[in-house]
């Protein structure tokens, strides 16, 4: 096995079992390493075992994989990109194991260690990084695009990693504000009925935002900022009107504005900005039968502008908890379900009539 990190040794004097054209390889990992790889409680290695149709087999700080040649190969693999994440200084996880061995068995030619140690924001010991394949083409596509539409389901990392990426180019001086914005859409309350000034009844809708800039930036110098209008966080209505220079800027639940109000907020952009659109069309909030939402109305519009790339996550980049993946595909095909049987009915009812 050839090794770029110098971090494992492939010993294939090992192989040699005759039984059903198995082969037994052994990897050697450093002794240093063995433990982040297998994780507390062999919880790393048991996720795996339940992935990988090699059977493997640690011994000390060896690595026996059995079985047939190319189930071998892939196993290999993936144990050998996994020492180098855990080399790189990224803690591993089942999570990121999952992710790590579905790179590597997409045909996608990508490499674990290179998608799961690219670092994008640092504090207090935690490191902020894309941790699946599409998050990686994501973080790509906003650094390389003025516009980026990122599209997908909930606990997919849309609107931290943009959020992420804000600071970051504000801490390198690439721009020298951050606007954050969502729409206060009334989701089944009125905001003429909840108590309070404005302020108090739009902050609901503002919160999420504040929570991931307290993960992100010391606490105590955000209200400064604020102050001084490096950082904005307001609802939508507050952009028109404006034109928003050397700006990262990120409009958050982009599933909940009009297509009047996406096209407001989009033509806001001026010198030196950068816009990120965040949204999930599957869970849009408004009232039925009104408007078309403006994030479907943008991927339909503006699809092959040049400079604005559109970045699709799917439950398979889901980094909540593993249910989460399984309840979005579960409702993706209710309403999947649902979709054929109206057209169906439509279909029938259509029949009747022109008899």
């Amino acid at each position: 096995m050839r090794d770029d990190n110098s971090a494992t040794r492939a010993d294939h004097s090992a192989a040699g079992t005759q039984v059903r054209g198995a082969v037994t390889t052994t990897l050697e990992v450093s002794p240093d390493v063995i433990f982040g790889l297998l994780g507390a409680g062999d919880k790393n290695l048991r996720e795996l075992e339940s992935h990988l149709v090699a059977d493997i087999h640690v011994r000390g700080n060896a690595v026996k994989f059995t079985g047939e040649p190319a189930d071998v190969a892939i196993a290999e693999r993936v144990v050998s990109e996994l020492v180098s994440v855990v080399r790189r200084g990224t803690e591993l996880n089942p999570d990121l194991v999952r992710h790590s061995v579905r790179m590597l068995t997409d045909g996608s030619g990508e490499s674990p260690a290179e998608v799961l140690s690219l670092d994008i924001l640092s504090r207090r010991g935690k490191t902020i990084r894309p941790k699946t394949l599409n998050q990686k083409h994501y973080v790509d596509a906003i650094d390389k695009n003025t516009i980026v539409f990122g599209m997908g389901p909930a606990g997919t990392g849309k609107t931290y990693l943009a959020m992420a990426k804000a600071v970051q180019s504000l801490q390198k001086k690439e721009v020298s504000r951050i606007i954050l914005t969502r729409p206060a859409v009334e989701a089944g309350e009125r905001l003429g009925f909840l108590p309070g000034t404005l302020h108090d009844k739009i902050d609901p809708y503002l919160r999420p935002l504040h929570d991931a800039l307290h993960d992100m930036m010391d606490p105590e110098a955000i209200p400064k900022l604020m102050e001084a209008g490096v950082i904005e966080v307001a609802p939508l209505a507050y952009m028109r009107g404006r034109t928003l220079n050397d700006a990262f800027i990120i409009l958050d639940e982009a599933q909940n504005t009009t297509a009047e109000q996406m096209k407001m907020f989009l033509t806001r952009l001026g010198f030196g900005s950068k816009i990120v659109v965040t949204g999930d069309v599957t869970q849009v909030d408004l009232p039925s039968g009104g408007s078309e939402s403006g994030l479907r109305a943008a991927a339909r519009i503006l699809e092959g502008i040049e400079d604005i790339q559109f970045s699709q996550l799917t439950s398979a980049d889901v980094v909540r908890h593993r249910l989460v993946a399984d309840i979005v595909d579960a409702y993706g095909r209710e309403e999947a379900t649902n979709e054929l049987h109206g057209n169906r009915a439509q279909r029938r009812a259509g029949g009747g009539r022109g008899r």
